[in-house]
């Protein structure tokens, strides 16, 4: 890899975490691929050869569980599932250019391959571990088997991850009170023995990788707590007939932990691709394998943040013990939400992938939404009514609006582009849009990626209103040719520019315009190519959400849930319920959001917000507190004394770093304990990257903000 800005000589390959397959596709899925879609289309626009690839991840105890509850095998049922995914992603123009699965004969060879050259560098050895045992059904019990009391927070955990506390890997045996989910009862530990990677060997090389890794934020900063402390060796096999065979002598019949294979599919799935296409075309090993004179391509890893661990801890350090290349960058989005509250498969609150497509509306409508709907990593929560608000804004009033007017004029006074060229200002604008798209694509921001066309339909609304050429036709003819050619040429420039985020909408707005061919296969230069002479009369691109429509959407979704209302539900659910798997897929900050929360209804007094003593602070210390992933203590300065507080911050900044910084402190609020540490007082951060409050000048610390 080059870490030099796109697009470089080094081939590209994005991949998209993924899909568990056990279950259908909701909307909250569909953002991680849709991000991957775009961003691969937006690294080929800009001129980087790519391949953009994925696959369904088949194997894991939730998948053995439920096939065993419909009485049909594992593979059979998991490759429904994956026929289902394969289906549905061309259907949201999600192209990828190979999707393959793990179970098929490419990866069981090479993930068998991968851990046979871990075992051959001394990077695997077998201990005896102690792992959860169901007396009554006389079997050992792997993974999702197993449910007890998280040993760190003390919360009800899965028999791998603490999913409902603090969000920790869990090794075999280390859940407390356990419990069988086969028959219910209490579960033993006896003492089995299982193969462990040494990922501890490899704490050096992870803490020069995590300096060099690109993407969002989360991604590079959430890993260090887990790369800078005690770092643990994960356990690779699991007792279960379902997945591929560890490799050479098992006489324990284990299978490798899905955790290996599921990553190697991103292998696997650029090298099917390389023999489809042949090496000439692309060539995986150029991106993959490392060699003494290649650190190998451009890979980028697309996911929920729900996997960065494994994506940023386990996976590069398999990489790199087995001689492959190391991702440049990963990119993890947040997750989303649905009128303020959780995805819920079990009371079918959710909008659905084929509902949605059922439903009438375009992919590329809510492609825009996911795409642009606030940075990648940010949350975003998804409502009819927000949905109808951007297209009818954004897409029909801005992009659409502007395109159609210009080119219906253009039509009726030219039967197409006037006998002009580009003025110096339209196409110094052009211009603007093409260096902000590459912009997005560098900080991998797909946010910026999308509003870099809105941004130039903008000004095109602005520019035809202020040139207004229907008043010169007649007075300035030539002036008026050349407003309209600006125009289309704008029109032009916007097909190629949005053609990543709303690829079928920019490939009819390219044959309106006369084009030939497919958008898709033109680079960003062609934005500034004179449009064709003649076209014929345009049609609209998007069409209005009416305001009934989404009273009835709404009236469809809360009869869904009504109906599978339970006795009681747990409306904690996870965000996105993002197929509760072990590999579930939810994925530079773009800080910038068009999608922020409600406004309080409830209002305060004057009175009542003087009772509020908000000071300034300086920070003077910051650790992190063991056993807590998000939880910092910190010691600040207000002035009159030094307080000790705990904050929400340690996976999202350098806390080394924190000492000098000044913040704002609420400092009357009550004393509590966190983690088994005092906090006295509130630090003030904003948004889900908790960015810290500070001053604009030099006030001291204890300076009372009023």
């Amino acid at each position: 890899m080059s870490h030099e800005e796109f697009p470089t000589e080094d081939p590209a390959v994005v991949t998209c975490g993924l899909p568990y397959a056990n279950g259908d596709l909701h909307i909250g899925h569909l953002r991680t691929y849709v991000g991957g879609d775009v961003y691969s289309r937006a690294l080929r626009r800009a001129g980087q050869q790519t391949a953009f690839v994925s696959g369904s991840d088949m194997h894991g105890t939730p998948v053995a569980v439920n096939a065993e509850q419909q009485g049909v095998s594992p593979e059979e049922f998991a490759l429904g599932y994956h026929e289902t995914y394969r289906e549905t992603f061309p259907k949201f123009n999600v192209d990828f250019d190979n999707y393959g699965h793990t179970h098929d004969e490419t990866n069981t060879e090479l993930t068998q391959e991968i851990v046979q050259t871990l075992e051959a560098e001394g990077y695997v050895y077998e201990k005896e571990i102690m792992v959860g045992y169901d007396p009554e059904a006389d079997q050992f019990l792997p993974d999702r088997y197993v449910e007890g009391t998280c040993p760190y927070c003390g919360e009800h955990a899965r028999g791998d991850e603490c999913d409902e506390g603090c969000g920790r890997h869990l090794e075999p045996g280390e859940v407390e009170d356990p419990v069988s989910t086969i028959t219910g009862n209490p579960a033993e530990y006896r003492e089995r023995s299982h193969k462990f990677f040494a990922v501890s060997d490899l704490q050096e090389y992870l803490q020069e990788f995590i300096d060099r890794l690109e993407g969002t934020s989360n991604a590079r900063n959430q890993p260090r707590e887990w790369i800078e402390g005690e770092l643990q060796d994960w356990c690779i096999t699991r007792d279960l007939d379902w997945g591929i065979d560890y490799p050479g002598e098992n006489p324990e019949d284990l299978v490798l932990y899905v955790w290996v294979d599921a990553p190697i599919e991103y292998i696997s799935s650029t090298k099917q691709y390389t023999e489809r296409v042949g090496a000439d075309a692309y060539d995986w090993e150029e991106v993959w394998k490392r060699t003494e004179s290649s650190d190998g391509g451009e890979i980028v890893h697309v996911i929920g943040r729900d996997i960065i661990q494994h994506h940023t801890v386990f996976w590069p350090a398999m990489l790199h013990a087995a001689g492959y290349a190391e991702p440049r960058a990963v990119m993890a989005s947040g997750f989303i939400t649905l009128d303020g509250k959780g995805f819920s498969t079990s009371r079918d609150r959710a909008v659905w992938a084929d509902e949605y497509l059922d439903e009438g509306f375009h992919p590329d409508l809510l492609r825009y939404y996911l795409a642009t709907n606030g940075g990648f990593q940010q949350d975003v929560d998804f409502s009819w009514e927000k949905f109808r608000d951007r297209v009818n804004t954004e897409l029909v009033g801005t992009v659409g609006n502007f395109c159609y007017r210009s080119m219906l004029f253009a039509y009726r006074n030219y039967e197409g582009t006037p006998d002009a060229g580009v003025s110096a200002e339209v196409e110094e604008r052009i211009e603007r849009a093409i260096d902000e798209f590459h912009a997005g694509v560098d900080d991998y921001s797909i946010r910026a990626v999308g509003t870099a066309a809105v941004e130039l339909a903008r000004f095109g609304n602005e520019y035809i209103q202020r040139n207004e050429p229907w008043k010169l036709t007649d007075a300035d003819p030539e002036a008026a040719a050349q407003v309209i050619f600006d125009c289309v040429q704008i029109a032009k420039a916007l097909a190629v520019l949005f053609q990543p985020v709303v690829p079928g909408k920019a490939q009819a707005l390219w044959e309106q315009l006369g084009e030939d061919g497919a958008v898709a296969d033109t680079d960003l230069s062609a934005a500034l190519d004179a449009p064709p002479a003649d076209f014929d009369e345009p049609e609209e691109l998007f069409e209005k959400i009416p305001d009934e429509r989404v009273e009835e959407l709404n009236e469809k979704l809360a009869q869904r849930v009504a109906e599978n209302a339970p006795d009681e539900q747990d409306e904690a659910e996870s965000a996105t319920d993002a197929n509760d798997s072990d590999t579930e897929d939810t994925m530079t900050d773009d800080s910038d959001t068009t999608d922020f929360e409600p406004l309080a209804d409830d209002r305060i007094s004057f009175e009542e917000f003087q009772n509020l003593d908000v000071r300034v602070g300086e920070i003077l210390t910051a650790e992190g507190i063991e056993g807590a992933d998000k939880l910092a203590k910190l010691t600040v300065d207000i002035g009159i004394e030094e307080r000790q507080i705990v904050a929400g911050i340690k996976q999202l900044h350098d806390l080394e770093s924190l000492p000098g910084t000044k913040v704002v402190v609420v400092a009357n609020l009550e004393q509590a304990e966190l983690f088994g540490v005092e906090s006295n007082g509130m630090v003030l951060a904003a948004g889900e990257e908790a960015d810290l409050l500070t001053t604009h000048g030099d006030a001291v610390p204890g300076t009372k903000v009023k």
